[in-house]
């Protein structure tokens, strides 16, 4: 007996060829470095206003002037150009073709870094010879398969002086909303003018140390015209941004009344002994931008 089963796939596959993926995190790399999110001007320029330091209002002139020189000559805002972060979103009707997506991503990298004149910051043993790739490779790269027949991109570039001011811990379930709230405080305090403030803080609470932190880059590139939509979560973000607000750091650590632009919290269901939180600090140069092909 012969028996047929007959498949209808509903949506048709897309096919994107790698070199399209190539060019577009080029340009993403260039445009980052070149020009910040119009949400994360919008925050700098509320700060300046509710700056009530003369020296804190100053440095917000500065950074302004900064900006708008850096978008005007086509050049880095900053002149750490970070290590390149990658979001990748991959409909699950997507098939990329013509080679491997992690070199097509790479090499997007090594272009852009070049053709925008951008520093190489990258070592390949992070240990011991530390020497220096030379083109800003490799990225570090997040996959993730979604629904849908599209790939979004988004490059993080991420500096340094900030990331090295991050903290992951393991909290004890009993710690709860007190607990997070004291390590990310105390997380700022304990980084004071080297992150090159007013910072923003993405938060990643739960799941294990490895998605904790995940949570906590992706919080980091959330709009800061945002909330978290879980009420609760969204009212820890405003009492961590007051108080951190209250440590009198200021802009670029010469004393104000901001410290930080926003707080952005990320959760994810964890186990019911632990309790993992991660802090990540960015400078106000936080940068990032995205294409959807």
């Amino acid at each position: 007996m012969l028996v047929i089963v007959v498949i209808r796939i509903k949506d048709k596959v897309i096919r994107i060829k790698v070199k399209t993926i190539t060019e577009a995190v080029a340009k993403l790399c260039i445009k980052a470095n070149y020009e910040l999110p119009k949400d994360v001007i919008g925050k700098i320029k509320e700060a300046k206003d509710k700056e009530k330091s003369e020296l804190g209002k100053y440095c917000f002139g500065q950074i302004m002037r900064n900006l708008r020189i850096a978008k005007l000559k086509k050049i880095p805002i900053c002149q750490d150009t970070g290590m390149v972060i990658i979001f990748v979103e991959i409909g699950q009707n997507v098939h990329i073709t013509g080679g491997r997506l992690t070199d097509a991503i790479n090499k997007g990298v090594k272009i852009g870094y070049k053709k925008g004149y951008l520093r190489s910051s990258i070592v390949d043993d992070p240990i011991f010879a530390r020497k220096n790739t030379g083109d800003n490779t490799p990225a570090v790269i997040h996959t993730s398969i979604v629904s849908g027949s599209k790939i979004k991109i988004t490059v993080v570039p991420k500096g340094f002086g900030s990331e090295n001011m991050s903290r992951l811990r393991v909290l004890k379930p009993t710690d709860g909303a007190e607990g997070v709230e004291k390590l990310v405080v105390d997380t700022v305090k304990q980084a004071g003018a080297n992150p090159c403030p007013p910072i923003i803080v993405g938060v990643g609470i739960g799941g294990t140390i490895e998605k904790a932190a995940m949570l906590s880059k992706q919080a980091l590139i959330r709009s800061l015209n945002t909330h978290n939509p879980d009420a609760k979560i969204a009212e820890l973000e405003k009492r961590i941004l007051i108080k951190i607000n209250k440590l009198g750091i200021g802009p670029q650590g010469f004393g104000g009344s901001i410290t930080a632009l926003s707080i952005n919290i990320e959760t994810y269901p964890t186990h019911i002994a632990g309790l993992p939180v991660a802090v990540n600090i960015g400078c106000y140069v936080s940068r990032h931008a995205s294409v959807i092909l």
